[in-house]
């Protein structure tokens, strides 16, 4: 392997270090999946919600391996859509893999926003649901323009606040089990109605929302320091923690509460606090839940952004989305644009819906992945990145095709109708380029003529 090459000149500031981005990839992680979906997966699977829990970190750890692979090899804005474009060259298959990964993020920050708007925040106001939810992305929206290192320095804050309420729920109910109070039997039980395998594989895709967020961070990989040697390290370590957090949380929560109380609760860890007894204020842990959600929320709109903004600079996206604010080197134009789909989309469905249209869009997204991995394995490149064992992508192509399959009808209708929109918007760009390419083409001409007399 060659020594690391120097850097290509990019329009995006490298201000992003090893630590900040393993509390980005673990604010992303760490979010609404864990505070409102617990419930959702009792639901499905009964008290052994830690299994689909460590399930779906397994399957995720897989893709992520992919991903660690190709972003320390091609570390620009764009991520999965550079990628598509690189190892199959077909504009179109590039597009929709970009389109994909854009269509989830905005209808992730749209659930979020909703889950804001909830229950959580009914102890502080009791306010209509969309105005708020609106309101909220667009206050994100204005924090992410102004920049990505005060983006992701308010992430450190709400990643630690977030953290330190997934732990006080596991110390709380550890003391609740240390003076022979809840039932640890219950992190044994299955749902009566289904099978074992049935029950866990339905539970595992509800959790695997829980761990999407990570590929996030592929999208900001233009603006990391050393992106070769910190980007892996940062990702599996964040991941890691993340799986350990919510095993213990899916643990605790079982042993304080039976399956059929989670499920009810559309706060089911703020349930599982009530239930330890210890007096802590229902304001204040929905104060840390609400700080869960928005981390998740501007996490998952700084992608967007750069995302859209990496498509754009790709010329899969209109150029206008790739502008960025002079003093600041933001990309302005896509921060609007993202925002505004994101507030669109919060008309669409509730959080349950909308997070199980993010799966099966990040999916399809995860499918072209790992095959690129593969694709492009003959590609040399002159600086150092991270190498997956040619097995992995292998293993998680297979365990994004088990997942595809447990979809409903209904979620696939959603998908198919924002990738319908996507394709519109495809083939208008490329009309649109088309036609400017004869005009472009001619006053070269013009030019030439004029230089020749």
């Amino acid at each position: 392997m060659s020594s690391p090459a120097k850097s290509q000149a990019s329009k995006l500031k490298q201000s992003i270090t090893g630590p900040l981005l393993f509390l980005f990839i673990l604010g992303d992680v760490l979010g609404a999946g864990i505070y409102a979906l617990v419930g959702k997966v009792a639901g499905e699977v009964g008290g052994a919600v830690w299994i689909p829990l460590a399930l779906a970190l397994f399957l995720a750890m897989l893709t992520a391996a992919s991903y660690a692979e190709l972003v320390t090899k091609y570390p620009k804005a764009g991520g999965a859509a550079v990628f598509a474009e690189r190892a199959f060259n077909v504009p179109l298959v590039s597009f929709l893999v970009g389109f994909s990964m854009l269509a989830a993020g905005v209808t992730s920050a749209a659930g979020l926003s909703l889950a804001f708007a909830g229950d959580y925040l009914k102890p502080f106001l009791d306010v209509p649901a969309t105005p708020t939810a609106l309101i909220f992305l667009l206050l994100i929206g204005l924090l992410n323009a102004r920049g990505v290192k005060e983006s992701v320095r308010a992430n450190v804050v709400m990643t630690v606040i977030e953290v330190s309420g997934l732990v006080l729920v596991i110390v709380l109910v550890g003391l609740m089990l240390g003076r022979g109070d809840g039932d640890a039997s219950r992190v044994l039980e299955f749902n009566p109605a289904v099978s074992p395998g049935a029950g866990i594989l339905a539970a595992s895709l509800l959790a695997y929302y829980s761990f999407v967020g990570f590929e996030t961070s592929a999208n900001v990989a233009e603006e990391v320091r050393d992106v070769h040697r910190v980007y892996p390290k940062a990702l599996f370590g964040a991941l890691l923690t993340a799986g350990a957090i919510y095993i213990l949380i899916g643990l605790a929560s079982s042993i304080a509460l039976p399956a059929a109380d989670l499920n009810s609760s559309s706060g089911p860890l703020l349930q599982v606090v009530q239930a330890t007894g210890f007096g802590v204020p229902d304001w204040l842990f929905g104060l840390v839940a609400l700080i869960a959600v928005a981390n998740g929320a501007l996490l998952t709109m700084i992608m967007a952004g750069r995302l859209a903004f990496g498509m754009a600079e790709q010329s899969l996206l209109p150029a206008g989305l790739g502008r960025v604010l002079p003093q600041r080197r933001t990309p302005w134009v896509a921060i609007a644009v993202t925002t505004l789909a994101a507030m669109a989309l919060t008309a669409t469905g509730d959080l349950g819906s909308l997070a199980e249209t993010v799966v099966l869009l990040l999916l399809f997204v995860f499918i072209s992945t790992n095959l690129a991995v593969l694709v492009l394995r003959k590609d040399k490149v002159e600086h150092q990145h991270f190498r997956v064992p040619v097995v992995i992508p292998y293993l998680a192509l297979a365990s994004c095709l088990l997942l595809l399959f447990q979809q409903g009808p209904e979620i696939w209708l959603r998908a198919a109708i924002l990738l319908g929109i996507g394709l519109v918007l495809f083939f208008v760009t490329r009309r649109i380029q088309a036609r400017n390419r004869p005009a472009s083409k001619n006053n070269s001409e013009v030019e030439k003529e004029r230089l020749e007399s």
